[in-house]
């Protein structure tokens, strides 16, 4: 089970685990996604744009940071809702081959009217094998509360 709103404290700081961006990753994300633009899967098209080869979509590496944040499991079972992705910056190419991993921070927290629930203000920032910032924003969430005499299990 996941950490409740109590167990964060602005400040509090993770680096998830890293993965690696792999030509797969991106037709699969073309295929759901059905964005087929020849920058993102035409290696002799690309070869002629600003980057000189293909890059991974945008929201594949949106996604890609939702999910390394699930590998922390501290929002496992505990998180009720994505509020919004504010701000969010594209700084630079995600590259077949790349490994990223994201930064995590606790910007702010904040009661709701609702005593079972709390929100997290999240900065984000997805990082290349460079130390490169390619994506950044925010990702707010709401989170469970800890019930007093309430099981929680």
């Amino acid at each position: 089970m996941g950490w409740y709103y109590e167990d964060f404290q602005v400040g509090a700081q993770w680096n998830t685990p890293a993965r690696t961006i792999t030509e797969s990753d991106v037709m699969h994300f073309a295929q759901l996604s059905g964005d087929f633009n020849p920058l993102h899967t035409d290696f002799e098209f690309a070869k002629h744009q600003r980057f000189g080869k293909p890059v991974a979509h945008g929201m594949l590496g949106l996604s890609i940071v939702l999910g390394l944040i699930a590998r922390l499991n501290i929002f496992d079972g505990t998180a009720v809702a994505l509020l919004g992705i504010d701000q969010w910056k594209f700084s630079a190419p995600i590259f077949f081959g790349d490994t990223v991993h994201a930064m995590v921070t606790i910007r702010d927290m904040r009661e709701t009217r609702d005593p079972r629930y709390g929100i997290l203000f999240r900065s984000v920032q997805l990082v290349n094998q460079t130390g490169t910032v390619v994506q950044s924003g925010e990702l707010n969430i709401m989170m469970q509360r800890k019930q007093e005499g309430v099981s929680q299990s």
